[in-house]
């Protein structure tokens, strides 16, 4: 090999050792690189503020905190709020579950996550609540809100007021939805505590947060916690949140046997890292709440009525031809509903002052007839002893004596005589003689108990369990699947020498028929329960 490609050679070879030579190709890398750690990875770099809440909801027991304080954008967690509100205003007649609501260009142009509603249509209540609670849908949310309160705006006023009144004393909200925006923050503490009014204030909505999916009118939607709901067991709600601000957010509550416990979580990573922690923190809850805790539900809220105060600025002095340097002043008004009326207090009166004069005159008239009236008394005991003297031989220095007596102090009072023990009253002598009178027998009257439950004395048997938590979990299933025939029933796990039976109790003969029919249909065994 010439001397020259040699030495070509080798150079090349010590370039490669050395690293000195460098393809152009990895320049782009390095550049890619560098753009993927700046940008793509972290968000969790980025990462919202983390902050946690653990709470035993029986009693409101903080069990664990961190951070619980700590203002922080809530996310969709702000729905809960939009749905509280609405379950108010229905049980209040405000407005109904088929209330049909005609949907705002402002609502339908509402960014995802979102049911797709379309400006100018039509839909029921129910199918709004249905899509905000489970699939967390932002046109919703924001339809709900118009239609309870006319505007998004004051709909948020009293999304304030109601969470002032729950305790929430470092929440602000400024829209229905919970999308990212200025000042509209809250904090896992006030998240929690909203979690637990929804829970005992409206427990007739709050399967709502457990369905896996549902249909909201134009299309069924999934739930957005239904990992959570699958993966832990005794998880019954409540509602996930999610902006890039926010991070993921939940609120979860669970129940096992006699204990409930609620947590929430803000700011985490991930859809999967936000459920392993809640799910953490609740093993943790379990772990240290007791097994027998006596029940105190939180106050409910009284009930104030729709927003029907608006803010406005009147000008009240404004010059025909204003300055250039000058501005004209306002005052800020704000209308609002007086719910009670002071009464006004009562002019203060003088009393009249009489003269002297006056007085002594009244003071002497009455002096008079006081006389009057004790000498009228001492004329009817000289005539009553007058009689006296007259049936009995008494002396007639004797008598003399005592009217003189009786004249000389007129003003002493006449002591009543004391009624005679032998003196016999005609009504106790009448009395006196029915009870001397023989009382004849009554003869025994047989009373037949009226029953009051109106004939509900028949129930269904849905399936026999190896478990009291399996009967427990198949009818919460069976109940939130037929909801028109079995409202209103007992549901009763009877445990017996074979297992668990799930009995719906409490329901009529026509009631159970039908109830079984329509589970049957659906492939659940069924049969009824008669009164024995």
């Amino acid at each position: 090999m010439p001397t020259g490609k040699i030495r070509r050679f080798e150079a090349d070879k010590a370039d490669i050792v050395t690293g000195r030579r460098r393809k152009p190709g990895r320049i782009g890398l390095y550049v890619i690189t560098a753009i993927w750690l700046a940008v793509l990875v972290p968000i969790s770099a980025m990462a919202a503020p983390y902050a946690a809440m653990v709470m035993d909801a029986r009693n409101g027991e903080v069990i664990h905190s961190e951070n619980a304080d700590t203002p922080l954008h809530p996310a969709s967690l702000t729905k809960m709020m939009t749905l509280y509100v609405v379950f108010e205003a229905v049980q209040n007649g405000e407005i109904s579950m088929d209330t049909p609501v005609r949907i705002s260009s402002k609502a339908a142009s509402e960014p995802p996550s979102k049911l797709g509603l379309r400006s100018g249509s039509t839909i029921q209540l129910r199918y709004l609540v249905r899509a905000a609670a489970v699939k967390s849908a932002n046109d919703a949310a924001t339809a709900l809100g118009e239609a309870i309160a006319g505007s998004e705006a004051a709909f948020a006023r009293r999304m304030n007021r109601t969470a002032k009144a729950l305790g929430m004393t470092r929440t602000n909200f400024k829209n229905a939805h919970g999308l990212t925006e200025s000042g509209h923050m809250s904090t896992a503490r006030d998240m929690t505590i909203l979690g637990r009014h929804l829970l005992y204030d409206y427990p007739q909505y709050y399967n709502l947060f457990s369905r896996r999916s549902t249909d909201a009118g134009i299309k069924a939607v999934a739930n957005t916690n239904r990992r959570f709901l699958d993966a832990y067991k005794g998880a019954d709600g409540i509602k996930t949140g999610y902006t890039r601000a926010a991070g993921f957010n939940l609120v979860a509550s669970a129940e096992r046997g006699s204990e409930r416990i609620i947590v929430t979580v803000f700011g985490g990573n991930s859809t999967a890292s936000r459920n392993a922690q809640v799910a953490k923190l609740m093993d943790l809850g379990f772990s240290k709440a007791p097994s027998r805790m006596a029940l105190r539900t939180p106050r409910k809220p009284p009930y104030l009525g729709p927003i029907t105060g608006a803010t406005e600025e009147v000008v009240i002095a404004r010059s025909q031809t204003p300055s250039t340097n000058t501005r004209a002043k306002s005052i800020r008004v704000v209308a609002a509903s007086v719910k009670t009326s002071l009464r006004p207090v009562a002019r203060p009166v003088a009393e009249p002052v009489l003269p002297d004069a006056l007085v002594a005159e009244l003071k002497q008239d009455i002096q008079s007839v006081l006389e009057e009236v004790q000498t009228a008394e001492v004329r009817e005991v000289t005539a009553t002893s007058a009689q006296v003297a007259m049936a009995a031989p008494v002396s007639a220095a004797t008598v003399e004596a005592a009217i003189s007596d009786q004249e000389a102090a007129p003003a002493a009072s006449v002591k009543p005589v004391v009624r005679p023990r032998t003196l016999v009253l005609a009504s106790a002598t009448a009395q006196q003689a029915a009870q001397a009178q023989p009382v004849e027998p009554r003869e025994a009257e047989v009373v037949t108990r009226i029953s009051t439950s109106g004939g509900r004395h028949w129930g269904i048997n849905v399936g026999r369990y190896p478990s009291r938590y399996a009967a427990e979990k198949a009818l919460l299933t069976t109940a939130l699947a037929e909801m028109a025939t079995l409202d209103g029933s007992l549901r009763k796990v009877v445990n017996g020498a074979r297992g668990f039976d799930a009995n719906f109790m409490g329901l009529t003969r026509e009631a159970a028929d039908l109830a079984c029919r329509r589970l049957q249909a659906r492939q659940v065994t069924c049969f009824m329960i008669g009164p024995s």
